[in-house]
């Protein structure tokens, strides 16, 4: 169960400094710091559009950034419902352990289970042992038979295959 002190809540363009920062400190923790290009103005803006690419949840201790959850839409031709994935969850080193991490993938399921979602899905790195087993711990599974496929594309142009 979560402390009193840690409040949960969807975040806002007003939150873009603290999202860019997480992001930054999340590619920090994988050692990818340098692959990173978002930018503060990049997610405000993108925030700030009538349909945003995403969504994101901050967790909050005592008023002070713990960990995020962003996350996005998608669907399942095969079951013809809504889904959920998400794309990044970090919790910083010092919240760890405390519930932070377990509160901010319960609030995306609720909110997945209030839309009417079929599934939540995401990604964990091979090497990320310790985020297999906090998974693993909420009831989640690796999908067999299934791996993470990538065409990069360059910025704004369109690909004709």
């Amino acid at each position: 169960m979560l402390a009193k002190s840690v409040t949960i809540r969807l975040a806002t363009a007003l939150d873009a400094a603290v999202i860019k920062q997480m992001i930054a400190d999340l590619a920090d923790f994988q050692n990818h710091l340098q692959d990173v290009k978002a930018s503060t103005s990049a997610i405000r803006h993108q925030m700030s559009q009538e349909k945003p690419p995403f969504e994101c949840l901050l967790a909050e201790v005592d008023g002070v950034a713990a960990g995020f959850a962003l996350f996005y839409g998608m669907y399942s031709t095969w079951e013809g419902r809504d889904g959920l994935f998400l794309e990044d969850l970090f919790v910083y080193p010092q919240f760890r352990g405390s519930g932070v991490g377990k509160g901010l993938l319960s609030a995306l399921t609720d909110i997945a289970c209030a839309r009417g979602c079929t599934r939540l899905d995401w990604m964990v790195q091979n090497d990320n042992s310790s985020a297999q087993t906090f998974y693993a711990n909420f009831g989640a599974a690796t999908v067999p038979g299934w791996s993470r496929w990538r065409l990069e594309l360059p910025a704004g142009v369109a690909q004709t295959l």
